[in-house]
C-alpha cells in the first residue's frame, strides 16, 4: 500500500491509518474488478446516478466523497480539441491549450502501416495527457459507404478488414498512455445527412461482414475501454441505446467490459437508454440551461428521471449496477491509474510523427512522364495554384476542429525546401472559403480576394504559362457540404469551378501536377488530361513541410488509397441502387424518421466495382511510387493445425528502380465455388515492406479460417466451406500481380 492511499483515506473516512482502513478501490495493486466492486458496495443510489451523465460540456462528476476522479473527455481524434466554457460549445480562450493538430484519419488509413498508427495512437494519447483527459473521443471507423459522407476525412476507408488493423494499434496506441479511447460511432454511422434521423435498413449479414468486424477488431484485439454511439437509428431505435448493437453484439456476443457513452445529444428519453445498454449520457440539453431548471444536468434522461424509476420499482437497481461497474472500470483505467505516463504537448517527436504518418499516407495517383519528384535538370520556374495552397485547414469540419499551435501551409512549405533552388510563384485561381472560424478558434487568415471569377482564371492561365512546372492545389476543405461535420456533400465535383480552372491550366501548361487535399474521393472529369495527380489530405501542422518532402523527392510516396476512387455516383452501389438518402418516415413516437435501405448488401467499395465489372478512376489499394516493384511468383503452403487447416501465401517482392522505397503487398481471397454469393475476392492481409534499390523480400500471410468465413444469418455463425480458394496477391485491388490456388478439406 502507499503512503498517499493511506493519507488519503484518512482524510476521506476518517479511519484508523491501517492496512484494513483503506478502501480496495484506491490500492491500484488489487485486481480491478475487486476495487471495482468495493467501490460500488460503498457508494449510494444518488452517488450511482451521478456517475453516469455529465456534470458540464465535457465532464462526469465521479464521486467526491469517495476521492473517486471525475472523469474528463476530449474530442477527437485527430488532435487534443481546445477547452470550452463549462455549459457551451464556445471556447474558454485558454492561452495554453494550443495542440498537435495530426493528419486526419483517412490519411492514417492510406499508410496501411499498423506502425504509423500505433506511434499515431501513442502521440495523440500522450497530448491527451499532458492535459489530463481520460476520454479521447476517438477512433472513428465507420466505412466508407459513399463519397458524400461529410465525416470520411475521419474515418479509415472502405474495407473493413484495414480499418479494423488500423483501428487496434491506435486504440493500444492511445491507451497506453492511461487515456481511453472512444471508438465511434457504433454503428451505422455512414452519412451526415438526416444524421438524427437515419435508420439504416441492413440485413445481418451485411452488418456482420461490413459493418462491425472494425469495432470488433477495436473492442477484442485492441481492448478499446469505451464505445460512443452514433446519432443514427437502427432498426428503429437510436443507435447510442440500441438493444441489438450494445446488448446483444457489444457486450453479449463480444463479452466487451468497457462503458458505452453516449454522443454528444443523442439521447431522447430515458426508459430506452436504461434498457438498451447505455452507460453515460452526455450533451443533452447541450447548453446546460435550456430545460429550464437550475441544473439541467440533474435532469438529463439518466439522472433525475432515472432515479424517480428505480424507486417506483421501474427499472431494477441491477441495470444502473451494470452501468456503474463499466464507468468504475473506465475511471480506475484512467484518471485513478497513478501508474499512467504523464505525457507530453507539442514535442519534437510530436511533430515528427506528424510529419511521418503524413509522408507515409500521401498517395501519388499518377505520374506520367514522370514530372515528379520535381527534377532541378528541367525545372527552374514553378508556379503554385489555387486556395489551398494557402489555406490553413486544421479549423473547421465539426467537433474535429482544432487550436493548432501553428499549421504550415502548401505554399510555406514549397518555399522553405524549394525557395533557394527555384523560382516560385502564386495565383489563386479560385476563392473558396474565406472563413477560417470555428466555435471562436480563428486562423487569423485574411483571405478575402474581390477579383471577378474571370480575372482570377486569367491571372492563373498568365502565370501557368510562364512556369516550367504548374502545381495546382485544390480540393475541399473544412466548410459545410465539403469535409464537414452535419452536412454531407450534395455532388461528387470539386467546388469553386475547380474543374474548369484545371482545365484551362492543363491547356496552358502541360506540365501539370493536380495536388488534391480531401478527405474523400471527388470527381475527375480531367482525369486523362493532366499527367500528374497527387491524393493529400488534411495533414495536420505539418502540412507544407509534408508535402515539399514528397513533392521534392525527399520522401518517396508509399501510401495506397483506402477507398475506390469512382469517377461517379453511378459507380457507388449506394447511390446506383437508389439506397441514399433515403424516404422519409415516422419512428415508434411519431417522430420523422428516414428509412436508408442498403440495397448494396455486402458490395461496398471494391467489391461493387468487382462485381460489376467498373473501371474506376483509381481502384482500392492504388498508389504509385518514384521507384518499381517486381513480384514474383506466390506459393502456398499448408499446415493442418487443432482447429482446422491453415495456410502460408509467400511472395518475393523487388525494388527495381533506383530509388530506396517501401511497398504495400495485399493479400485478398476468392471463393472459388461457394453456397451462397461472394465477393470476387476480399482483402484478407497485407504487408509494407521497405526495399532499397535491387533488394528481395519474400512477404508472407497466415491464411486461417476466418479469412476464409462468411456470415451465415440463419445459423448467426461464420461459415467456412471447404472446397476451392484462390489467393491474390498484387499492388492493389485490380492490380493482381500473382495467383495462386488452395483447397480446404
Amino acid at each position: 500500500m502507499r503512503i498517499s492511499n493511506l493519507l488519503l483515506s484518512v482524510a476521506l473516512l476518517g479511519a484508523t491509518a491501517t492496512q484494513a482502513a483503506v478502501p480496495v478501490y484506491l490500492d491500484d495493486s488489487k485486481p480491478l474488478e475487486e476495487r471495482v466492486e468495493d467501490a460500488l458496495s460503498r457508494m449510494t443510489l444518488r452517488e450511482k446516478i451521478n456517475i453516469i451523465h455529465a456534470q458540464s460540456k465535457f465532464s462526469a462528476p465521479g464521486v467526491p466523497r469517495l476521492g473517486i476522479s471525475e472523469l474528463w473527455c476530449t474530442d477527437g481524434p485527430m488532435g487534443v480539441r481546445p477547452e470550452v466554457l463549462w455549459d457551451e460549445w464556445e471556447q474558454a480562450s485558454w492561452t495554453n491549450d494550443s495542440c498537435m493538430a495530426f493528419p486526419s484519419l483517412t490519411a492514417l488509413a492510406a499508410t496501411w502501416n499498423p506502425e504509423m498508427a500505433k506511434l499515431y495512437g501513442k502521440s495523440i494519447g500522450e497530448e491527451a495527457r499532458y492535459r489530463n483527459k481520460a476520454v479521447l473521443l476517438g477512433p472513428g471507423i465507420n466505412i466508407y459507404r459513399t463519397p458524400l459522407n461529410g465525416r470520411n476525412f475521419e474515418y479509415m476507408g472502405e474495407d473493413p478488414f484495414l480499418a479494423g488493423k488500423m483501428a487496434v494499434d491506435y486504440v493500444k496506441g492511445v491507451q497506453a498512455n492511461g487515456v481511453a479511447v472512444c471508438v465511434k460511432h457504433f454503428a451505422l454511422n455512414n452519412n451526415e445527412i438526416n444524421r438524427h434521423t437515419s435508420n439504416p435498413i441492413v440485413d445481418d449479414r451485411t452488418l456482420y461482414e461490413i459493418y462491425l468486424p472494425a469495432f470488433k477488431a477495436a473492442a477484442l484485439e485492441g481492448g478499446a475501454w469505451s464505445f460512443m454511439g452514433g446519432y443514427n437509428l437502427f432498426r428503429g431505435e437510436h443507435a447510442s441505446y440500441n438493444p441489438i448493437l450494445m446488448n446483444d453484439i457489444l457486450k453479449g456476443e463480444w463479452g466487451w467490459d468497457g462503458a458505452v457513452i453516449s454522443d454528444w445529444g443523442a439521447v431522447h428519453e430515458t426508459e430506452s437508454a436504461v434498457k438498451g445498454g447505455l452507460d453515460m449520457e452526455f450533451g443533452s440539453w447541450t447548453n446546460g440551461l435550456t430545460n429550464g431548471v437550475s441544473n439541467a444536468y440533474d435532469n438529463y434522461w439518466l439522472a433525475n428521471p432515472y432515479l424517480n424509476g428505480i424507486k417506483e420499482g421501474k427499472y431494477s437497481e441491477d441495470e444502473l449496477n451494470d452501468k456503474v461497474r463499466r464507468v468504475l472500470r473506465l475511471t480506475f483505467r484512467t484518471t485513478m491509474n497513478r501508474n499512467r505516463p504523464y505525457g507530453a504537448m507539442l514535442s519534437d517527436e510530436h511533430i515528427a510523427a506528424c510529419r511521418n504518418i503524413g509522408g507515409e499516407g500521401v498517395v501519388l495517383l499518377k505520374n506520367q512522364g514522370d514530372l515528379l519528384p520535381i527534377n532541378p535538370a528541367k525545372v527552374k520556374k514553378i508556379a503554385v495554384i489555387g486556395e489551398n495552397a494557402i489555406k490553413m485547414m486544421t479549423v473547421g469540419g465539426g467537433s474535429s476542429s482544432l487550436k493548432a499551435a501553428y499549421e504550415i501551409t502548401p505554399l510555406q512549405g514549397l518555399k522553405n525546401r524549394l525557395g533557394k533552388e527555384y523560382e516560385i510563384s502564386y495565383a489563386r485561381g479560385y476563392v473558396g472559403d474565406t472563413t477560417g472560424e470555428y466555435n471562436g478558434v480563428r486562423t487569423n487568415q485574411d483571405l478575402r480576394d474581390f477579383r471577378s471569377k474571370e480575372e482570377l482564371l486569367a491571372d492563373a492561365v498568365k502565370t501557368a504559362k510562364d512556369a516550367d512546372l504548374v502545381l495546382f492545389f485544390g480540393g475541399l476543405n473544412k466548410a459545410p457540404h465539403n469535409d464537414a461535420e452535419d452536412f454531407d456533400r450534395t455532388t461528387m465535383d470539386l467546388p469553386y469551378g475547380q474543374n474548369e480552372l484545371i482545365d484551362a491550366l492543363a491547356k496552358a501548361n502541360k506540365n501539370l501536377v493536380v495536388v488534391n487535399i480531401s478527405g474523400t474521393g471527388v470527381a475527375m472529369p480531367w482525369v486523362n488530361k493532366v499527367p500528374a495527380i497527387v491524393q493529400a489530405w488534411y495533414l495536420g501542422n505539418e502540412t507544407g513541410n509534408t508535402l515539399a518532402d514528397i513533392l521534392s523527392g525527399d520522401v518517396n510516396p508509399s501510401g495506397k488509397l483506402p477507398y475506390t476512387y469512382y469517377t461517379s455516383l453511378d459507380q457507388v452501389g449506394a447511390h446506383k441502387l437508389g439506397a441514399y438518402p433515403g424516404t422519409k418516415t415516422k419512428d415508434r413516437f411519431g417522430n420523422e424518421m428516414w428509412d436508408m435501405p442498403y440495397n448494396e448488401g455486402i458490395y461496398v467499395g471494391y467489391r461493387y466495382i468487382d462485381k460489376n465489372k467498373l473501371k474506376p478512376n483509381f481502384p482500392f489499394g492504388h498508389g504509385l511510387s518514384y521507384t518499381t516493384y517486381k513480384y514474383g511468383k506466390a506459393t502456398v503452403d499448408k499446415a493442418v493445425g487443432a482447429k482446422g487447416d491453415k495456410f502460408t501465401v509467400s511472395v518475393p517482392v523487388t525494388n527495381t528502380g533506383k530509388r530506396a522505397g517501401s511497398e504495400t503487398v495485399q493479400l485478398y481471397i476468392s471463393d472459388l465455388k461457394s453456397s451462397v454469393d461472394r465477393p470476387v475476392k476480399e482483402l484478407k492481409g497485407f504487408s509494407k515492406v521497405a526495399l532499397q534499390p535491387g533488394e528481395t523480400k519474400t512477404v508472407t500471410f497466415e491464411i486461417d479460417e476466418p479469412a476464409l468465413s462468411f456470415f451465415d444469418a440463419d445459423k448467426h455463425a461464420w461459415v467456412s466451406e471447404p472446397g476451392d480458394f484462390e489467393a491474390l496477391v498484387g499492388a492493389s485491388s485490380a492490380d493482381i500481380r500473382s495467383k495462386v490456388k488452395f483447397t480446404v478439406k
